[in-house]
This record gives structure tokens, sequence and C-alpha cells, in this order.
């Protein structure tokens, strides 16, 4: 090797080392200021419940204070691409979501970040099932009906969702491709009219959140055929699964995860996750989660990255299959 070569790779190797040591210095000095959560979503939701609670117990385990923020708007798209856009330093978070992260990269032709690289997983927050529901006027008590009816009488049975690509929808088209039946999806804008228009039997059918269709539930309006989840829920034990009704496999759940910018020091990332980790396994913490119908998790950045790859490969085969498409 040359001296002049020689010098120059022994000045990249200083620098290199320079802003290791810098990246490693500022990880360990984290936070020394107030960190902000970035909700994708308006105000008391689930995912706004999950954040608000998550903050709440973060800012003693991470001395510092913790303000959430709610950015909605495009399905959770505009938040996301904020947060994936913002310094890698551990001050900007995302409550992340199942739409956002893992459904609308498939459906949208130039979406604006790859939830892949642009977004560091932290830890999985919790998760929540959604309930087939179909209003009482309709002549079917368990999936198998439902199935049997639609499959009599191909395309009049219709469906409310919260949007277009959203899990309310996504869930039915999953339903839709497993039991071979064809339904027509009538999309509302946001959950709550979406219930109100099965209530109203504008449409016959609907997927909802499970916290959210409880009362609903309870007094009779709605009848609630199976969760959406693998196992049954506490909440409504009595509820089967859609996988033991008829559909084996079939699972569709909510979660909520923290994530970071692309590119925040792996040290920040476990250090939030360490401190999830811990608030997941708070009885309090749990017991509000039941309260919202919500499973805590609390999983590794590993085990979580993990998991939204799986996720972002079974939405795309299931928004291939519907041949779901949307404008930008």
């Amino acid at each position: 090797m040359s001296r002049r070569l020689f010098i120059s790779a022994l000045l990249t190797g200083l620098a290199s080392a320079t802003v290791l040591q810098a990246g490693v210095a500022h990880a360990a000095d984290w936070p020394d200021k107030p960190i902000r959560m970035i909700v994708p979503f308006a105000p008391g939701g689930n995912t706004d419940i999950v954040a608000r609670t998550v903050a709440q117990y973060l800012q003693p385990l991470l001395g510092q204070t913790v303000i959430v923020e709610n950015k909605a708007g495009a399905g959770g798209m505009i938040a996301t691409d904020y947060v994936a856009k913002s310094p890698p330093d551990g001050y900007t978070l995302l409550m992340s979501s199942t739409g956002p992260h893992t459904v609308l990269p498939s459906i949208m032709p130039n979406i604006k970040y790859d939830p892949i690289k642009d977004l560091a997983p932290v830890s999985n927050v919790s998760s929540n099932a959604l309930v087939l529901l179909v209003n009482p006027s309709l002549p079917v008590h368990s999936v198998s009906e439902l199935i049997a009816l639609a499959k009599r009488e191909p395309g009049k049975l219709s469906f409310s969702s919260a949007g277009i690509g959203g899990t309310t929808h996504m869930s039915a088209e999953m339903f839709k491709a497993m039991a071979g039946i064809n339904l027509l999806h009538v999309p509302y804008k946001g959950g709550a009219p979406a219930t109100t228009a099965a209530l109203a039997g504008e449409v016959q059918i609907t997927f909802a959140n499970l916290s959210d269709a409880i009362p609903q539930m309870k007094m009779g309006k709605l009848r609630a055929l199976a969760v959406t989840s693998a196992t049954r829920q506490p909440q409504a034990p009595e509820v089967p699964t859609i996988a033991e009704s008829g559909l084996p496999n079939y699972e569709c759940i909510v979660w909520n995860g923290v994530v970071a910018p692309g590119g925040t020091p792996p040290a920040i990332i476990n250090k939030i996750a360490a401190a999830v980790h811990t608030i997941t396994r708070d009885p309090a913490f749990q017991a509000k989660m039941t309260q919202i119908g919500s499973v805590p998790i609390g999983d590794t950045p590993e085990q979580f990255r993990a998991f939204i790859g799986k996720e972002i490969t079974a939405w795309h085969k299931v928004v291939k299959a519907a041949n779901i498409k949307m404008e930008q």
C-alpha cells in the first residue's frame, strides 16, 4: 500500500471511530429533553389511548416528559411519513399501527416512506381484536350461516368499514377471500359512522373494534358472530373466533407499537424497548389495556421487526387477491 493510501485509510478509520464514539456518547446521555410521541389518528381512538397510557408510564422510567401529538390524516400516512423523515435521535417516536405501516404500502402506488428502511421497530405494545357483527334483522347466528347466505345471494350483502385500506376493511377482504364469497364494500369516514350504518340497516355486516362494539352487543343492537383474533377475548368469552367457526387459520388483529426514525442508534432503541417491556408487565397497565379491549405485548426490537415483515407479506397477498387500489 502506498503512503498516500495508507494515510487516507487511517484518516477514514479515525473519522469512523469518532462518529461511533459520538453516537455512543449521545445514546448514553439520552434523553436530556422532552420526547414527542406522534399518533397517526385523531384523539379518542384505541391507538391514541394506548399512546397516552404508554407516555404516562414512560415518563418516570426515562426521566423526561413524553408529549403525545396527534397528526391525523390519509389513513395514518401523514404522521408516519413525518416520523420517517424526523431526526433519528430518539426524541420523535411514532405509535404505529397496522394500517399505515403494513397495509397501505401495498395499496398506495407512490407512498412516500419505506416501512422497513425508514422506520426502526422498538417494541410492539399491544394488540386488539375486531369483531364480526351483523344487523339483528339478518337471519344468521353464526359464521357458517353467514357464509351460506352470502353464497346463496352473491353480491347482495354489504359491509361497512372505517375507510379503504383500514383494518376494518381489510379484515373483511380476508374473510371474503378465505370464505369464497362476494360482499359489497361500503366505506365510511371512520369507525363510528361505519358502525352506525350497520345499526341503521344501511349495511348488513361490519367489522369493528371489540371495545367499541361491546355496548351495542350487550344491548342487542348488533349481533356478534365471531372475533378476528386467534383466541377468544376476555371481554366477550362467549363469542367464538372466526378460525374456530369454519375458517381455520383466519386471524386479523390491530396492533399498536412504538417505532423510531430509521437510523436511530441501537442503544436508544434498546433503552426504549426495555422501558416498554417493563410497562407491559405492570398490572395497572395490563388492567388498562384489558379495559380498552387490548392485550399487552412488549417484545424486543428484533421480534417486532420480524412481526412487521410477516404482516407486510401477509397483507400484500390479501391486497393483491382483492385487487384493492387507492389513489394517492
